[in-house]
């Protein structure tokens, strides 16, 4: 045996280890786990949550009311009425993103169970909120980033994230985009014995509640309601999940979730001829659809984000809109910030216009901006790589190809997914993990749960998989 598959052997006992959650005391029936009490097994209520958050400076960020972009909004409808919209501004977090939210619990249990340190393989805002926040608890910290393409070109956004986390302390390993990422990362928790401050753990996700309830209170207290929806921009189903969680534990049964990625049809996150021709690093398809409908395959034994249990509708929107919506909301909101908050903020403007003008639409994050996050740096970057950027009509944009910027705001479109489809398709993968073809009534269950689909549904697709229930 070599040393790849040694480690590889061994990587239930490091994860029990470096998370200390033991997730096989959750499993039951044939396929199914109970979630619910492995989301109760943090040991920390929402409350608590709050508290260690507060204790951070992290959390109760304000929520803007976007008067001119609802003004446009209307302005471009076909009815001549839109949602007012609102955007919960999570710059102002420590490290300028909601991703201080999940790497605050994190990095308080590890230091509450006495690690020397914490560690997270990530590309995006996640590393340098584990940085920070391990920075203010006096742990130290390693980040594990998929930086280049195999000629050590960097994608503009990573490099500046890169940049964040080092500032914080941070020691930066960097690879090459490949499956060698998770290899490192495992050699890294079981070297140094660290906290895997993961992003789909318990804690993370859980750190993301308070978010959703914090819409609600600040809703309530202003408008004396509840939002009829809120946006999120889905990648790996943590963000979704932890936000729908906190409007459920605040009440706001009635408030639509409604998940927004980029769409990077055709393009392959692990190609490395790929790699840099995508000009956004995450809050896209090529995560968001993987992560919807196999959530288990990131780097915890069982993910605790698990969108499809929460999420009402599903939109695209192309890359030129976000871009375009990214210089509006500086040009007439006088906000300068991130790629990834105005995904939703480009669905939102759009889905707005579908709704009524006392109705309220909350974009649920914004995050910081950096000099490899703005406009121009990502676009002159797609030039490089031999995208071509034209105004014009985003449908007709397509990625890796081109990137279409709106020749104006009524051309801004959302292309909406079959979540059913999904929905499918998550059960056909978790079918997959069973020794033959029999289930029991607590995995119809799960099944149910996992994709808010009911009984009927559920039974009808085991059928045409050919599965019996015990």
């Amino acid at each position: 045996m070599n040393k790849y598959e040694e480690l590889m052997e061994r990587k239930k006992e490091i994860m029990l280890k470096s998370v200390g959650i033991d997730y096989d005391k959750y499993e039951v029936g044939k396929l199914s786990f109970d979630y619910e009490k492995m989301m109760r097994d943090t040991g920390y209520a929402l409350d608590q949550v709050i508290d260690i958050q507060r204790e951070a400076g992290v959390g109760n960020t304000p929520l803007l009311e976007l008067k001119n972009i609802t003004k446009l909004a209307r302005k471009v409808s076909k009815s001549g009425k839109a949602a007012r919209i609102l955007i919960k501004d999570e710059s102002c977090n420590p490290s300028g993103s909601f991703k201080d939210r999940r790497a605050s619990v994190s990095v308080y249990d590890a230091k509450m169970k006495g690690y020397k340190g914490v560690a997270s393989a990530t590309s995006g805002n996640y590393g340098a909120a584990v940085a920070s926040q391990a920075a203010m608890r006096g742990l130290d910290c390693i980040i594990v980033q998929e930086c280049y393409d195999s000629k050590k070109v960097g994608q503009p956004e990573i490099l500046e994230k890169d940049r964040k986390c080092e500032c914080y302390g941070a020691e930066v390993l960097r690879l090459t985009v490949g499956p060698e990422l998770f290899y490192s990362f495992l050699k890294i928790l079981d070297d140094t014995g660290f906290y895997n401050a993961s992003l789909y753990s318990t804690y993370g996700v859980s750190g993301v509640e308070s978010l959703g309830y914090e819409i609600s209170m600040q809703c309530r207290e202003r408008f004396g309601k509840d939002p009829e929806a809120v946006v999120i921009t889905h990648a790996g189903g943590g963000n979704l999940t932890g936000t729908a969680r906190g409007l459920i534990k605040a009440g706001a049964s009635f408030t639509k979730v409604i998940g927004a990625s980029v769409d990077l049809t055709g393009l392959h996150m692990a190609s490395d001829i790929d790699f840099n021709r995508k000009s956004f690093t995450t809050g896209h398809t090529g995560f968001g659809i993987p992560f919807m409908t196999n959530p288990d395959r990131s780097d915890v034994p069982r993910s605790a984000a698990r969108p499809l249990r929460y999420i009402d509708r599903y939109v695209t929107v192309p890359q030129g809109e976000v871009f375009y919506m990214t210089e509006l909301l500086a040009q007439i909101e006088g906000l300068e910030r991130g790629p990834a908050g105005n995904t939703s903020l480009t669905a939102a403007f759009v889905l707005a216009q579908e709704m009524e003008d006392e109705d309220i639409i909350v974009v649920q994050e914004t995050e910081y901006t950096g000099a490899g996050k703005h406009v121009f740096p990502q676009l002159s970057f797609a030039k490089k790589n031999g995208i071509d950027i034209v105004i014009g009509n985003p449908k007709e944009e397509i990625p890796g190809k081109n990137i279409i910027l709106p020749s104006h705001p009524s051309k801004v479109f959302v292309k909406d997914m079959d979540l059913y489809a999904y929905r499918k398709s998550y059960i056909s993968n978790a079918l997959k993990t069973l020794k033959d073809n029999f289930i029991e009534h607590v995995d119809v269950k799960f099944l149910m749960n996992e994709t808010k689909l009911s009984e009927e549904e559920v039974l009808n697709i085991l059928r045409v998989c050919g599965i019996e229930i015990e």
